[in-house]
């Protein structure tokens, strides 16, 4: 049971922090940028490559959030501000057009190689028959505190506000003198610079690799969308969820159910399992977990 929770948690760490940052921006500019997981994957590759280079991994991981950051808002106002004027739809074909260009730009600069993370080898943490890597407390511990700070930002300060009220009710917002741009400018920051973090995270247990933005896109979209479009802390206990349902079909063992034809499901199914509860939430609650905190916000 330990280690279901411990695996749960270490999930929901690869996944919060850049599904945060999917609804976060949702919710000011209401279509879901699907080219935000490849702000993780590129953020991956810069700290790696800076951690190659001899920068320290705090200082790889900052300058990694900085310039994906600086590359989600001139993204905005170059691409996507202008195409969402001739609606959602066009915005959503912008976004994979995007998405597409990012993975190009990757693959022709860094290779198709997975890129591993220079960083010295450590002995995994026994707690019963339970086992997890300092690497992975480090990725729970910093997204835990990342979201405590995340939340206070939001609801104790004048800027989550007014991120608030933007959200709400735009063109009320723009009428009370808030600045929309740069509210929006950054939102696109902050969020651009979380999926660089939450890349390197994931790479800091595994490694980066191209298609790591792809393999995020649907869990993030069925954590974003359970939580609520638009509903930042939503999307956290989406991705709990999520991880939740992945750790438990992969480590269950199906061997008293299926006449020892198997015992447990393949990797390669987390995702439909990830699905099949994001339908049935969906069935039940169409606008997600927490929609009334969508209205709300």
């Amino acid at each position: 049971m330990l280690q279901f929770i411990l695996d749960t948690l270490i999930r929901t760490s690869d996944l919060a922090l850049i599904a945060v940052g999917l609804s976060l921006v949702y919710g000011l500019v209401k279509f879901p940028n699907i080219a935000h997981v490849q702000y993780a994957m590129m953020g991956a590759f810069i700290s790696g490559y800076l951690l190659r280079a001899g920068a320290p991994l705090w200082l790889a991981g900052l300058l990694s959030c900085a310039l994906i950051g600086l590359l989600a808002v001139v993204l905005h106002h170059l691409v996507f501000r202008r195409l969402l004027r001739s609606g959602p739809a066009h915005g959503m074909i912008g976004a994979l057009a995007v998405s597409m260009i990012l993975i190009a730009a990757v693959l022709g600069s860094a290779g198709s190689a997975p890129l591993t993370y220079p960083l010295p080898v450590s002995r995994a943490w026994t707690w019963g028959d339970a086992l997890i890597s300092p690497a992975q407390i480090g990725s729970i511990a910093i997204t835990a505190l990342l979201l405590a700070l995340f939340t206070l930002l939001l609801f104790n300060t004048s800027l989550g506000r007014s991120i608030r009220a933007l959200a709400g009710n735009r063109e009320l917002a723009a009428a009370s003198g808030l600045n929309a741009d740069a509210i929006t400018n950054g939102v696109n920051f902050l969020s651009g610079g979380l999926a660089a973090l939450g890349g390197t995270l994931l790479s800091m247990n595994t490694s980066a690799y191209v298609n790591q933005g792809n393999d995020l896109l649907l869990p993030i979209l069925a954590a974003a969308i359970l939580g609520g479009l638009g509903n930042p802390l939503g999307a956290v206990m989406g991705a709990l969820l999520i991880a939740a349902t992945e750790t438990l079909v992969i480590s269950f063992d199906f061997s008293g159910l299926s006449w020892g034809l198997f015992s447990f499901v393949p990797v390669t199914y987390i995702n439909a399992a990830s699905f099949i509860i994001l339908i049935i939430t969906l069935l039940l609650r169409p606008y997600g977990l927490f929609h009334r905190e969508v209205h709300r916000v």
